[in-house]
């Protein structure tokens, strides 16, 4: 949720696209800690950049930035997130600088799309060009035969809309083999024809080097995953959001989006309303490729962290910036289209990793703009090299870390938030909180390919814990399926099982991982160190009466008309809603004629009941439905709530937050490029750990606390539409938090007995309600091949599949009710699904154990792409 990490999707079905670049990024220091110099085995390095590398180390992590201070603001999912920075656009003056591995021009800053067409992201952009502001975009090139990112739609729109924004693709995909293209064309129609979109691991390895290309040595299977914007120069945003369809998301999580008594109503818009287990995104220049039913199926909740920052950190993550935009403009533009381009300067004036170090010496005027546009930037009145950077209050100490390497940086390798990752474990005192999209990590070479040994430094302090008597808890959230295939028994899940293993194998399995280590060193039952949770939730598709007395009464179908609905919002039918009759007044006559309808049909079913798990929420019982029992039974719908989140916390004092996920891919360097901050010190705050008193990071706890309260459903219902001071930029409001509240004082302590039960015994319980209603996988009652078939294919009708409707008849498709559970019907059902509270549930770590090593079966060893891609 990030290169190759969606399930090969335009050529493969199923898109391992969101398997290899959603979220692919690399684990930890390759060999645990190091200096940073590891990779430099190229050999391509230029004087000035081996002495920016020498300069590095004398850096804590041996990062190229030095420790920094100012002030963060966090934000808990998208719609918080996105707001705020809606509200800085919407202030900007002078600059915008976006990195981004996908952007969707498209994108509804703040929802309902209906009421906020100026918070469109393309719409927010052209105006703050208008005003003269200069807009710089980088977003990762994609290959299109594997993403439907669409990388060249956003340049081109963008660009087209104002010559004040410019907007780069890296990197550039460059056969190594010209004469290869018609060889790799064929055997990728050959996948093709046979469905398998897990079938990568059987393309030749000099088939998918042609595919992806190479820089020097390096094939390109990697991707630039940082997400950033810096406004002005004086505050930045980041985290793991990036500005694309299916991240907008409330602390809630509803996952339905049918409004039969409004369509204004609708929240997700075309194809932001997704679910990839079932249809991921395939095109998305075009509503109708994304073949998603909304009354028939849910979305996917998407769960993720981002900040924001003010003050001197800015200068760094403006040098991070100016970095990568000027060595990607010597490196393409400049001679692609010269003088189109200008550089883009350093926080300071100083030539910190920019362009001119690079530049070649023939290449003076790309020299003499750069050293001209520093001289304005210091000497010229006015200019904004007389502004102060920030305006933060300092108070926290800040440091950017990053992984980068060659090229995607032209820099020798950093692992600097590998190594940030290993010491904030060792030195943690009481516990480490992390919460990753992915979980692959080694504790020892014998787990080749896996390179990073965040899974030692975890060992390494639960060894030294037990040894010492100390109570000591690492607690670990990561999504239930990383790779959302819809039937994990089938071919075009291989991809998704080979990352399973690749994750088991650190956990549980394979005799070298961390729960194995630590039975090995003495440790009896690791779980009293170490345990680890996914998230899960439910919702209620409005499917109710009102909707066929609307479609009756008006003659078109709710779809026809949402469809329409979704082209008038620019999200729909038409590429990029930009054509739409609807837009133009010509069509649109079922979006008018549904809603005209709507005036006589007074719908009183709610359109989610999300609030119903959420603090204070009302019984589920007491949730109106205007129907039948049948109809609302169907109306049920689950799914495991994605998380995205890149996040440690340890000891309620150190934040890690950034864009690298828990995997080889973001953590060697080698891989793929990420950056992400570690916060510490700050304003602290009264609090306890494990029953005694305990001064606390302001800034640590409360995320912490929020972040549980979330999950425990310790948090009232968040509506989408009504914003508080914790939806603004960091300069606008300061964060705010309920201290002291009846649901604060259940998480303030981390360690206590109290809060402990509290946080178990709700993951049990609502293990055993999904478990009950929905027979959701993975789970513990899946132990082999067997028990899958008997537990979910069975009862499940499997999206994609050539089911025969004899074979339908009796089934439910996946993530409804399993009725024959229920034999009291949906009371039944609503007695069960009342017990469920917030979203955590208990990781299955038997799953399919009884497979051993062949989880993935042989495929995943056919060749070597597929064994460093999946870690």
């Amino acid at each position: 949720m990030e290169g190759l990490l969606h399930k090969l999707e335009g050529k493969f079905e199923q898109k391992l696209d969101e398997v290899f670049h959603r979220e692919r990024h690399p684990e930890g220091t390759p060999h645990g800690g190091g200096s940073g110099n590891e990779e430099e085995s190229s050999g391509h390095f230029t004087p000035q950049m081996q002495q920016q590398n020498e300069a590095r180390q004398n850096h804590r992590f041996q990062s190229f930035a030095p420790p920094s201070s100012g002030g963060v603001k966090w934000y808990v999912d998208g719609a918080s997130y996105f707001w705020a920075v809606s509200c800085a656009l919407e202030q900007a003056r002078e600059s915008i600088y976006i990195l981004d591995w996908w952007l969707s021009p498209e994108l509804y800053l703040r929802r309902p799309p209906s009421r906020n067409d100026q918070y469109r992201l393309d719409h927010m952009l052209r105006a703050a060009a208008d005003r003269g502001v200069k807009v710089n975009i980088i977003v990762y090139k994609e290959v299109t035969q594997a993403l439907t990112l669409d990388s060249a739609h956003t340049r081109h729109h963008l660009e087209g809309m104002h010559p004040n924004i410019k907007v780069f693709r890296h990197p550039d995909h460059i056969p190594s083999v010209n004469d290869a293209k018609a060889d790799l064309e064929a055997e990728l129609q050959s996948l093709t024809d046979r469905l398998s979109a897990a079938a990568l691991h059987k393309i030749s390895g000099d088939a998918l080097k042609t595919l992806y290309g190479s820089a020097g040595d390096v094939v390109l299977y990697w991707a630039h995953h940082e997400k950033l914007c810096i406004i002005d120069r004086t505050i930045a945003f980041m985290g793991g959001l990036d500005m694309c369809f299916g991240r907008w998301d409330t602390n809630s999580h509803p996952i339905a989006d049918a409004h039969p008594g409004n369509l204004d109503a609708i929240i997700f818009p075309g194809q932001d309303y997704n679910n990839a287990r079932i249809y991921d995104f395939e095109g998305v220049n075009d509503w109708d490729h994304n073949k998603l039913d909304r009354t028939q199926n849910s979305r996917m909740g998407w769960s993720d962290i981002s900040i924001s920052l003010n003050g001197p950190i800015v200068h760094n993550l403006i040098d991070h910036f100016s970095d990568r935009w000027n060595f990607i403009l010597e490196q393409k533009y400049n001679g692609k289209d010269p003088g189109k381009y200008e550089p883009v300067l350093p926080s300071t004036g100083g030539l910190v990793g920019s362009g001119e170090s690079r530049a070649p010496a023939e290449d003076g005027g790309f020299r003499n703009r750069l050293q001209h546009g520093i001289q304005r930037y210091m000497g010229e009145p006015g200019g904004e090299g007389q502004r102060e950077l920030g305006g933060g209050s300092g108070d926290l100490s800040i440091q950017l870390c990053r992984s980068c390497t060659e090229w995607s940086s032209g820099h020798p390798t950093e692992h600097s938030i590998a190594n940030a990752y290993i010491e904030a474990i060792g030195n943690a005192r009481h516990f480490v909180y992390i919460e990753n999209q992915f979980f692959i990590t080694a504790t020892s070479d014998e787990q080749h390919p896996v390179d990073n040994k965040i899974g030692r430094a975890i060992v390494d302090r639960i060894v030294r814990a037990h040894q010492s008597g100390e109570d000591f808890r690492v607690i670990v959230c990561m999504p239930a399926v990383p790779a959302f295939a819809g039937d994990l028994k089938s071919e075009g899940a291989l991809g998704t099982r080979g990352i399973m293993e690749f994750q088991y194998n650190s956990i549980n399995r394979g005799g070298h991982s961390i729960m194995e280590s630590l039975q090995q060193q003495g440790i009896d039952d690791p779980r009293r160190y170490i345990t680890f949770y996914n998230l899960r939730n439910y919702d209620r598709i409005n499917i109710s009466s009102t909707m066929s007395r609307v479609e009756n009464e008006s003659g078109v179908s709710y779809e026809g008309a949402r469809r329409e609905a979704d082209d008038m919002v620019g999200a729909g039918n038409y590429p990029y809603g930009e054509h739409s009759d609807a837009r133009e007044g010509g069509s649109g006559r079922q979006y008018e004629r549904y809603q005209e309808a709507t005036n006589d049909a007074k719908d009183m079913t709610w359109d989610s009941i999300s609030a119903c798990y959420m603090d204070a929420g009302p019984d589920l019982h007491n949730a109106p439905w205007d129907g039948d029992e049948e109809s609302e039974m169907n109306a049920f719908v689950s799914e495991e709530l994605y998380i995205h989140s890149k996040v440690l916390i340890a000891d309620d004092r150190l934040v890690i937050c950034g864009s690298a996920n828990l995997n080889d891919r973001s953590q060697l360097g080698t891989h793929d490029s990420e950056i992400a901050v570690v916060i510490e010190g700050g304003e602290t705050v009264e609090s306890a750990m494990n029953g005694q008193s305990y001064q606390a990071s302001k800034f640590a706890t409360t995320l912490r606390r929020q972040l549980w309260r979330k999950h425990l459903g310790l948090l009232p219902h968040q509506a989408p539409d009504r914003p508080n001071a914790n939806w603004t930029p960091i300069d606008r409001d300061p964060q705010q938090y309920d201290f002291g509240s009846p649901a604060d004082r259940l998480v303030h302590d981390p360690m206590s007995r109290e809060f402990w039960d509290l946080w178990t015994g709700t993951a049990r319980s609502n293990t055993e309600v999904f478990n009950k209603v929905f027979h959701p996988v993975p789970s513990d009652n899946v132990r082999n091949w067997e028990q899958y078939d008997d537990l979910f294919s069975r009862h499940f009708i499997i999206p994609g599949s050539d089911m025969d409707e004899e074979e339908k008849r009796g089934r439910v498709m996946y993530g409804h009710v399993v009725r024959e559970e229920f034999p009291g019907g949906v009371r039944e059902v609503k007695d069960w699904l009342n017990r469920v509270r917030g979203t955590l549930v208990e990781m299955p770590l038997e799953f399919l154990i009884e497979l051993g090593q062949d989880l993935a079966k042989e495929g995943m060893s056919l060749n070597q792409f597929t064994e460093t891609v999946y870690t």
